[in-house]
């Protein structure tokens, strides 16, 4: 199968999957001037509904779009975009003050990682993903990670997957669930490829009508352009004010 087909089918099945939870793409136009991260958030209860995204600088954080209505804020109000120099990271999770504070000391992504752990969500158990960007002048590097539940909750299964280089036009996708369950089943396996088009509003609208429409809450877009390190974003949210 050729790399565009194989983009365009993974693209499709990532729209036939009523939940895929909350999902990250990362990758680089094709012609090569952005780095681009893409991030979404769905929700199946009222709680997990009631959010938006907002710019705060040159970070993204979630808050509330009806404050009256939150149940539980710990594990949906979080900031899921931070940067520090080079290093662009975008989580589904608190987990990105665990990879900003370790960069800001001098460590590794991977070392901060190492200690957390999958959501107190039981039975869901939901996975924490994450996705770091390294777009220093001469490495153009990028790591995505996932933590998750194995053996019902008893250990957390850490993956990490490193890639040492951009393909122009591909991005690597990874997401919270397989699909929709009671409890929900964690994603299995590699990020698979899916595209990335040169344009920010291109990408912005191709996802966003890729989700299921009566789960998909927010989306967002971050292009780093990769001479500057410049950075920009796009925000879609189903509440608006």
């Amino acid at each position: 199968m050729s790399l565009d087909r194989s983009l365009d089918t993974n693209l499709s099945k990532l729209k036939t999957n009523e939940y895929p939870g909350r999902g990250i793409v990362i990758g680089m136009t094709a012609n090569l001037k952005h780095l681009v991260q893409i991030y979404w958030i769905m929700g199946r209860s009222e709680n997990s509904r009631n959010r938006v995204f907002e710019v705060d600088g040159d970070f993204i954080r979630t808050k509330a779009f009806d404050e009256s209505k939150v149940t539980d804020p710990s594990l949906i109000i979080y900031y899921p975009v931070k940067c520090f120099n080079s290093w662009h990271i975008v989580t589904n999770g608190d987990q990105t003050e665990t990879i900003y504070e370790a960069l800001k000391s001098d460590k590794s992504a991977e070392s901060a990682l190492m200690t957390r752990m999958y959501e107190p969500d039981e039975p869901h158990f939901t996975p924490r993903i994450s996705v770091i960007i390294n777009n220093s002048t001469n490495q153009k590097a990028y790591m995505l990670s996932i933590l998750k539940s194995a053996f019902e909750g008893k250990i957390c299964q850490r993956v990490f997957f490193n890639y040492d280089n951009f393909i122009p036009g591909v991005g690597h996708c990874i997401h919270t669930y397989a699909n929709n369950g009671n409890p929900i089943p964690s994603f299995g396996g590699e990020p698979f490829t899916v595209p990335i088009a040169d344009s920010i509003d291109d990408n912005a609208r191709t996802y966003w009508e890729t989700l299921d429409q009566n789960n998909r809450i927010s989306l967002l877009v971050k292009y780093i352009d990769t001479e500057t390190n410049k950075t920009d974003f796009r925000i879609i949210n189903k509440h608006s004010s």
